[in-house]
């Protein structure tokens, strides 16, 4: 299935694949389970972008939309838990 991520068009190049990892790393937390240390780190890069809460408010909304997986909630219980596999349900 194409999914329809939320791209900032004055992002360079770069910062949109660091954007879509992070994505993609959410995606695979809700799939299969993804190494919360790895995830936490993706995050970190991707905030280093979207420094704004309401922008990254925006783009889970709409990653949100188009797959059903909320990066919100993955980063909140990615923080909160100790075991080193994130998993989540939708």
């Amino acid at each position: 299935m194409a999914v329809n991520y939320p791209i900032n068009p004055d992002w360079s190049t770069d910062e949109i694949v660091t954007v879509i990892h992070f994505f993609n790393v959410v995606e695979e937390a809700y799939e299969k389970g993804v190494d919360r240390s790895a995830f936490l780190s993706a995050y970190q890069a991707f905030k280093a972008i979207v420094n704004s809460k309401s922008e990254e408010k925006q783009l889970d909304q709409f990653y949100f939309e188009e797959t059903g997986c909320s990066s919100y909630h993955a980063v909140q219980q990615a923080r909160k838990q100790e075991q080193s596999l994130l998993r989540l349900k939708k």
